[in-house]
């Protein structure tokens, strides 16, 4: 066995048991109470060895007495046994120490990894009211800073709760039975240590909060700097950027060296304090043995067991802020494990999905105001179907419906004649694929974006069916252009990538997920005619492909560009949220209604374009008028 696979083995086996004990995301449990009973056998374990190493430590106070005694009276041999006994007794308590943080430290890592898994699964299942209620930043700083934070109260928290608790009791034990007296008067200064902790735990905090919300913004300028370069540099505000960075950057440094200084005077102050009571102990305890009350050879003994009391009972101010802390950030993790999706997961299941898609009388609505109102249409096996109308007709969202990515109501979409919200939506979401109008790319290379449906993508088979993606959506020969092809990394949110490569990076990563229905939402919008065409050609193609052997696959288009749209077999009209005109594409451009106009407008505009690009002076010139 590696020493790898031994550190995995004792972590397991310290820190939860064993790995099968690993739940799928929607059956971990999200509260504490029910994170501590899931780890009750770690917990058990670790607070066992913190007992075992605090009674190593009582023993090795009474057997350094007895050692003193014996070297008193001149019993050299018996002060060699005892001191034998005690390095014994020492290494049992180093060895108990460093499992019982291995044991319960490891027991809260597991719960820290079990809820950000939890955490993860259900943003995805949340929807749109939740993100608009929540913004990213706050998400990630819940999710990253108040995770550790109860990771801290788990761990480090429970660890320092039972072993405080030990340390007084076997500390209090030693020196009881020493001195009432000198126990009761070594303990005077305590209670101002307790305060003086107590004080610098609440300053500390604060200032950590200050130190972590200024980081917090710091990286916000960052992240905002690197996404938005292209405008930096169009605009020419690289000095601008700087200087809001340089003044994020200053203050976080302020907070930082305020967060330092304070630390670093907390311990001279405690140990200050501390040496009150060490003071205590030498006066009164020698004055004790000068009246025969303590004995002179218990004095080292005692003392060391006043060491061991000090700091635990200085530290409960500390731990009563991580403590608070930890329960601070669980209560806003409840914020999101709290909050209800907008769409629930259906039950019922579709033995194979042919991808006949309608839509009965669908009305929605955002805010109380109507989007869509009683649309019906249906998208048969194999159908192309265009959807065009002017900005704000409900195009987009009629796309977002169709796969729940908005709440869909009730008895309004049927796939194979089944209520898409009786649907599960991995079934759904597989079989009705919303390809967004804005383009969202991975911060990751591009044959990661475009291979991201598939299992294996570094596979051999996987980069041949991402070369072919990238080939139908007319974007490989760019992609071998980049510097370093596939494995170039497009950057957050594809920054790297001009605005109609990211269009078909996108729509490649669509087709190679190859649903039984495609919509497109807008994907030409960003590139010239020329490209338009063999685009769609290689559309065509891809859709005659796909459905050889696999049935016929289904492709429903959000344009509004007409050229697109008459390569449909049916074009569908709205206007505010309404079917006004159905058909195919030649007849609706005779039938003189709102497509006419469009496919006028639009034919006026290549004209305007096409007249735009011709040199007005070349025949003067005497050169043959084109465009140029």
């Amino acid at each position: 066995m590696t020493l790898r696979s031994r550190a995995i083995a004792w972590s397991a086996l310290l820190g939860r048991g064993t790995f099968a004990r690993h739940l799928p995301p929607e059956r971990i449990p999200t509260g504490l109470l029910a994170q501590l009973r899931r780890n009750t056998v770690s917990y058990a374990i670790g607070v066992l060895l913190l007992a075992s190493y605090n009674y190593c430590q009582y023993w090795i106070d009474l057997l350094l007495a007895d050692a003193m005694s014996g070297m008193l009276s001149g019993n050299m041999t018996a002060s060699r046994n005892l001191g034998m006994g005690m390095a014994f007794a020492a290494i049992l308590a180093f060895i108990a120490r460093v499992l019982s943080r291995l044991t319960i430290f490891n027991a809260g890592r597991f719960a820290e990894y079990e809820l950000r898994t939890a955490l993860l699964h259900h943003l995805h299942r949340l929807g749109p009211s939740f993100y608009r209620r929540m913004s990213t930043g706050d998400i990630m700083s819940r999710v990253t800073n108040d995770l550790q934070q109860v990771r801290g109260l788990l761990g480090f928290g429970v660890l320092n709760l039972f072993n405080t608790a030990f340390g007084l009791v076997s500390a209090l034990a030693v020196m009881l039975g020493f001195s009432v007296k000198l126990t009761v008067a070594s303990l005077a200064p305590l209670p101002l240590l307790f305060l003086v902790m107590r004080a610098y735990s609440k300053r500390i905090y604060l200032r950590q909060k200050e130190n972590q919300d200024s980081l917090g913004h710091l990286g916000g300028v960052v992240q905002s700097s690197i996404a938005g370069v292209r405008v930096v540099r169009a605009f020419s505000l690289e000095d601008a950027q700087l200087a809001a960075f340089e003044r994020s950057n200053h203050d976080y440094l302020d907070k930082g060296l305020v967060l330092a200084k304070l630390r670093g005077s907390m311990w001279p102050v405690m140990q200050s304090v501390t040496m009150l009571g060490v003071l205590v102990v030498f006066w009164y305890g020698g004055r004790l043995i000068v009246q025969g009350e303590f004995k002179a050879e218990q004095f080292l003994s005692f003392y060391r067991a006043l060491f061991r009391l000090t700091w635990p009972l200085a530290a409960l101010g500390f731990l009563v802020s991580v403590l608070q802390r930890g329960r601070a950030g669980y209560a806003r993790l409840r914020d999101i494990f709290d909050a209800k999706p907008d769409v629930v997961d259906g039950q019922a299941q579709l033995p194979q999905v042919s991808g006949h898609l309608e839509i009965r009388n669908l009305t929605f609505a955002y805010n109380e105001q109507p989007v869509l109102r009683e649309l019906s249409l249906q998208v048969r096996p194999g159908e192309r179907v265009a959807i065009v109308g002017r900005t704000g007709s409900g195009k987009s969202t009629l796309g977002a419906l169709l796969s729940r990515l908005h709440t869909t109501p009730r008895s309004s979409v049927f796939l194979d004649g089944v209520d898409v919200c009786d649907l599960p939506l991995g079934t759904l979401r597989s079989s009705v694929l919303y390809n967004q109008q804005i383009p969202f790319l991975f911060s990751t290379t591009v044959g990661r974006n475009v291979g991201y449906a598939l299992e294996h993508p570094e596979a051999e088979e996987g980069e041949r069916a991402i070369r072919q993606a990238a080939r139908d959506a007319q974007i490989l020969d760019e992609i071998e252009a980049l510097p370093e092809g596939f494995d170039t990394v497009v950057g957050e949110r594809g920054v790297q990538l001009s605005g109609g490569q990211k269009q078909r990076v996108a729509l490649a990563r669509a087709l190679l997920a190859q649903p039984k229905v495609l919509v497109l939402d807008d994907p030409l919008s960003a590139v010239d005619a020329r490209t338009e065409k063999a685009l769609l050609d290689a559309l065509d193609d891809k859709l005659a492909r796909s459905g050889e052997g696999a049935g016929p696959r289904s492709l429903l288009l959000i344009t509004h560009r007409v050229s697109a749209a008459a390569r449909c077999d049916r074009v569908i009209v709205l206007d505010h949220g309404r079917v006004v005109e159905e058909g195919r594409h030649d007849q609706l451009a005779r039938a003189g209604g709102l497509y006419s106009r469009f496919v006028e407008e639009q034919r006026r505009e290549s004209e305007l374009s096409r007249l735009s690009s011709v040199d007005p002076f070349a025949e003067v010139r005497g050169e043959p008028v084109e465009a140029q």
